[in-house]
């Protein structure tokens, strides 16, 4: 694996438009076969969103491995890169093809959300929703106190004091699951489900198809993510069934840093309507699925930038270029973008590392 250089730094953008200019532009350079589905909406600036998909191999290769930005939107930021410095640098195996799938929640990305247009975490909105949703009891005690009426310092101190109340009586692990495991009563609070499949899920749900994913002898999926975990760390976060043939094959390529949330061993608690879960449904035995969580500053300052974010578009107008949206924005940009070099180069090499075992891994006969 070669190091990573300051000029491989700029495949790091400034924003969501120029990272998708980069992207398309380095996809064309790597004569990758470009598709592009257009979201109904535009960013702050009137620009036009979309998710586009570069292809490189064989259509009819067996096996392919998927790499995935923007689930959470701002958090595109690092997978951007990480499929931008692929493009520049990439070896494909025999019989392996990749299919890059850029920002498959732009509107999140553009506006420094982590949510889509719906407001919809996207990685909460895997279910079946004909079935009665999800129950999040902790979520339910403490809703006004994570999302509240007004961001002033008293009303933010006495929310804070009952959040710490709340996780001294209950214990870290449960207070994290009650904010993060995700909720389905709360359209403007964090980690909310929605009420039915987004846009993001449905374009996830064709691409799918269109690239008939679940006839592939084996996919492997990489999505990248920010946010959580020790600064500049890649966690390759498995959340297939214990036991399963997903989880020995990602221990097989991966190694031991694998970790699963349903067996307490990840940074990640376990949560409702992952977008494993869909991928995982649609796609079955051949999938092998891993989220790659890059770590940047701790919990509890996701949770302000989060809930500043989420009070911000729960008012009746948000003015982009207005002092205090701009200060919301950098803080949650900040959180999950960390723009200094020595985070962008773990990022890099970590990404390279991850790749090059999914390559390997699907190459082997």
């Amino acid at each position: 694996m070669a190091s990573v250089t300051t000029s491989d730094l700029s495949a790091f953008a400034v924003d969501y438009r120029q990272a998708r200019a980069a992207f398309l532009t380095a996809a064309k350079q790597a004569g990758a076969h470009i598709t592009t589905h257009d979201h109904p909406l535009t960013g702050p600036e009137g620009e036009a969103l979309a998710t586009d998909l570069a292809w490189l191999g064989d259509s009819d290769a067996e096996t392919v491995l998927v790499l995935l930005s923007a689930t959470h939107g701002v958090e595109g930021f690092c997978g951007s890169a990480a499929q931008i410095d692929f493009l520049s640098h990439h070896l494909l195996p025999d019989n392996v093809a990749v299919l890059l799938v850029h920002a498959i929640n732009p509107h999140g990305f553009a506006w420094l959300r982590r949510v889509t247009e719906e407001g919809v975490d996207l990685n909460r909105n895997y279910i079946d929703f004909s079935h009665l949703l999800p129950v999040n009891e902790g979520y339910d005690e403490l809703a006004d106190a994570i999302v509240p009426a007004s961001l002033g310092t008293a009303t933010i101190q006495q929310c804070d004091l009952r959040l710490s109340t709340w996780r001294e009586a209950h214990g870290k692990q449960a207070y994290e699951r009650a904010l993060s495991g995700g909720q389905y009563d709360y359209p403007h609070g964090l980690f909310y489900g929605g009420t039915k499949p987004c846009w993001s899920r449905i374009t996830s749900e064709r691409i799918i198809a269109d690239f008939r994913l679940s006839r592939r002898k084996r996919v492997a999926l990489l999505d990248f993510h920010t946010g959580i975990g020790p600064f500049g760390y890649g966690e390759p976060i498995c959340d297939h069934p214990p036991a399963s043939t997903g989880v020995r094959l990602a221990r097989n390529w991966y190694g031991d840093s694998v970790t699963e949330p349903a067996l307490g061993t990840s940074v990640s608690v376990a949560k409702h309507g992952l977008s494993d879960y869909g991928w995982m449904h649609l796609i079955g035995e051949p999938l092998v699925f891993i989220a790659l969580e890059f770590g940047t500053f701790p919990f509890e300052q996701m949770m302000q930038a989060l809930r500043a974010d989420h009070w911000l578009h729960a008012q009746p107008d948000v003015e982009w270029h207005a002092p205090r949206t701009r200060d919301i924005k950098q803080a949650i940009r900040n959180h999950f973008y960390p723009a200094t070099q020595k985070w962008q180069r773990m990022v890099l090499a970590r990404s390279r590392e991850c790749i090059e075992q999914a390559l390997a891994g699907l190459a082997c006969k």
